[in-house]
């Protein structure tokens, strides 16, 4: 043993944009699918620290909200850190997104924190690499889809989008519906410019595009179960559910469902958390991605399938730490000099 002890050293700080972020992250869908894949699949050995997201809510401004995710991923890269979201729905009225964020990573060493992220677009991209994972997974005994509907025209139904295509996904159809006709044009035009095949349809009502739709994915802002009779569901369809409160409890306790985690899903009144309060048990949980992935349990061909992803903070840290490792493999951090500034006890 080495004596004294050698200090261990302050890590530098750093300050990584948007624009870095989304340039590192860009056309690599298949690599950010595996590597949610593989922090899922530590999630489920326990390799993991994900505790209950905190809440900063405000009286005078209910719908709003800013959520704090601390994690910590083991394995071999493995990292610590938080996720600090805010959701200003809002926002959208005066055109700009919903939610912004930021991730700070921390040494696992001394605790300090090394970095600092902007981070909606590794939200996004996390939950859309989350949505593809599940389709992917939970189509294998079904087959894949032809006929995709997005409930919600947002960035959160862009990225998922572009996952799917991203990672060798086709449709002959892809339905549009929002509620506001402004916002869904504009999600058909830009799919359209993307150079998307198929044909794109704008939908008037939910129904319709439930109905007509063989995987539907649900990203909206949706505060409380609007979409109520388990009928429009009777062709059973892959439903993902990433917004998780736009399905009654009743659609729930008629499907399979499938969770990212079961304690952290079963909170804050989702969709199966009120399923939950409605039956007193869990037993419409038929099990978790995970679960899935390793075997442990079959995906049904006769019944509507729901994944109600809660989000894990884990996913948010795992590619934080990805897009840190390759601006800092590449020399291109901008790193803040003397941001820590008291590091002698004495002065």
């Amino acid at each position: 043993m080495e004596y004294p002890p050698k200090r261990p050293a302050v890590p530098t700080f750093s300050v990584i944009s948007g624009a870095q972020v989304k340039r590192v992250l860009a056309d690599r869908e298949d690599v950010i699918v595996e590597l949610i894949s593989a922090t899922y699949r530590l999630h489920h050995a326990g390799e993991t620290v994900n505790p209950p997201s905190h809440f900063l809510r405000f009286p005078d401004r209910p719908d709003a909200r800013i959520i704090a995710l601390p994690a910590a991923v083991g394995g071999e890269a493995g990292a610590d850190g938080i996720k600090w979201i805010s959701s200003f729905p809002g926002n959208v009225q005066h055109g700009i997104p919903r939610a912004s964020a930021v991730l700070v990573l921390n040494d696992p060493k001394t605790g300090y924190p090394y970095a600092c992220l902007e981070s909606s677009v590794i939200s996004a991209v996390r939950t859309a690499a989350s949505a593809a994972l599940a389709a992917d997974w939970l189509s294998r005994d079904r087959g894949r889809a032809k006929r995709v509907g997005f409930i919600g025209a947002g960035l959160i139904a862009r990225y998922i989008h572009t996952y799917l295509a991203g990672t060798g996904w086709e449709f002959d159809s892809v339905g549009i519906h929002d509620v506001s006709a402004e916002h869904g044009a504009g999600f058909r035009d830009y799919l359209q410019g993307a150079g998307g095949a198929g044909e794109f349809v704008l939908h008037d009502s939910a129904e319709s595009l439930i109905r007509s739709s063989d995987l539907l994915v649900f990203a909206t802002v949706a505060g409380s179960p609007y979409i109520h009779p388990s009928e429009w569901f009777s062709h059973n369809p892959l439903v993902l559910n990433v917004s998780l409160r736009d399905l009654s409890p009743e659609i729930i306790l008629g499907s399979a469902n499938f969770l990212d985690d079961i304690e952290h899903c079963l909170k804050a009144d989702t969709s199966p958390h009120l399923a939950e309060q409605q039956t007193g048990n869990r037993e419409f949980v038929t099990g978790t991605l995970a679960d899935v992935m390793h075997g442990a349990v079959r995906v049904p061909e006769n019944r509507p399938v729901i994944f109600s992803p809660f989000g894990l903070g884990v996913l948010d840290i795992a590619v934080g730490k990805y897009v840190w490792d390759e601006l800092h493999s590449s020399g291109e951090l901008l790193v803040i000099d003397e941001f820590f500034a008291e590091l002698r006890r004495y002065g």
